[in-house]
This record gives C-alpha cells, sequence and structure tokens, in this order.
C-alpha cells in the first residue's frame, strides 16, 4: 500500500515538474487555418515564437534577468511602413499601459486599495481621477531605455470567405522589446509613489502604500509569471 502510494506521488511531482516548463515554437506562416485571412508575405518563413509567448521564449531562450523582455502587434495597417512605424513609437506606451493596469488591479484586489479608492468616500476623488486620467502619461514619462531589438511584419489578405467582414490587404508589425529590470523596477516604484501622493490625507496615503508595496517587485514576478 505504501509503495503504491509512493509510486503515485512520484508520478503526480513528474507531472507537475514538466507541465511547468512552459514551451513555446514557432508557427510555420502556412498555417492559417480557422482565420479569417491568409498570410502573403513576411520578413520570416516562421512567426517568431516571442510573439505569442515572450516570457516562455525567454525561459526557454535563458534570456539574463539583466532584461525584461515585452511584445506588441499592431492591428492591420494599409501599408508595411506605417505598421512597423507605429509598432515602434507605442513600444514605451505600450509598457506603460501594462504598468497602469497592474497598478490598477493592484489597488483594486487589496482592502487598503479599495479604501483608497472607494467612490462613495469624497476625500477619494483626487486619487481615483488620478489614477483613471493621469497615471497612464506619468508612467510613460518615466519609461527609459526601452529598445525594440527585433521586428517581424506580415502581409495579410483578408478574405470574407474566411469570414473577414470584407476582402482587403492589411500588413501587422510586431516588436521584441527589452528594458533593463532594475530601471523597469524603478520606473514601477516611482509611479506607485506619485499614485500615494495624491492622497488627500495621511490615512489614505498609508492605505495606498500598503497597497503597493513592493509592486516593482511583484510586477517583474507577474513578467515571469510567479505570482
Amino acid at each position: 500500500m505504501k509503495l503504491s502510494y509512493l509510486i503515485a506521488l512520484m508520478t503526480l511531482v513528474t507531472f507537475v515538474s514538466c507541465a511547468s516548463k512552459r514551451k513555446v515554437k514557432e508557427v510555420d506562416n502556412t498555417a492559417t487555418i480557422k482565420k479569417d485571412y491568409e498570410v502573403r508575405d513576411a520578413s520570416s518563413n516562421f512567426r517568431p515564437a516571442w510573439i505569442e509567448d515572450v516570457q516562455a521564449w525567454a525561459e526557454q531562450e535563458k534570456k539574463d534577468d539583466k532584461w525584461r523582455w515585452f511584445s506588441f502587434e499592431t492591428e492591420p495597417k494599409v501599408n508595411r511602413e506605417i505598421a512597423c512605424n507605429l509598432a515602434r513609437a507605442n513600444a514605451r506606451a505600450d509598457i506603460a499601459g501594462e504598468i497602469t493596469t497592474f497598478i490598477q488591479k493592484s489597488l483594486a484586489a487589496s482592502t487598503e486599495g479599495q479604501a483608497a479608492i472607494d467612490p462613495s468616500n469624497p476625500r477619494t476623488q483626487p486619487m481615483r481621477d488620478y489614477v483613471s486620467n493621469t497615471l497612464a502619461e506619468k508612467v510613460q514619462s518615466l519609461i527609459h531605455g526601452a529598445a525594440v531589438t527585433n521586428t517581424y511584419w506580415e502581409k495579410r489578405q483578408f478574405l470574407q470567405k474566411l469570414g473577414a467582414k470584407k476582402d482587403y490587404i492589411g500588413f501587422t508589425c510586431a516588436t521584441l522589446v527589452r528594458m533593463d529590470t532594475k530601471v523597469l523596477k524603478e520606473a514601477v516604484s516611482r509611479a506607485a509613489e506619485g499614485v500615494a501622493n495624491q492622497a488627500s490625507d495621511p490615512e489614505l496615503k498609508e492605505n495606498v502604500k500598503k497597497a503597493l508595496d513592493k509592486i516593482d517587485e511583484d510586477f517583474v514576478k507577474a513578467r515571469k509569471g510567479e505570482v
């Protein structure tokens, strides 16, 4: 009985260990099943794995922890140049958007944070206005050193017969962006400090600080799938 239990336990541990190691593979551009477009041209014969899951790709490639990696892909545009220029230009804004969303969710996920943005409390109005309307712009100004290291584009022919609203040609472009981990954490920390400074009284400020305690580390861990 003990032997059977031990074997079952070892099997479960092996299964969990294997399942925790995510694998990503390049996707052949010819595999467009159930999509409303066909890929007519691309910058590579294979769609890069970093587009689908940049963190799993970084782990698989054994990238140095000095860097944090991000990937973004545009909606279809009328030509390749517009798509790729937009992808490069929006890199900083996209990273700022992720940080802003993480801060907003962190506030909403804790008792202290909920108290700081309670809509029934008039004292929280400045805080709510800042988080909703100003935070993203402020975070973007804190993003420095984000570098585009790779791009990938596709020329897609959208077809009504495949489910598209109309037949047309569209170009998409994806960027792979890296940012120094220390610089990223500093940006997150300063963004959280800016949120706390919007508190109208010491009690609210303390609530925000508790809700966003170690948020710089939490953000990096979340990007790695550790929280």
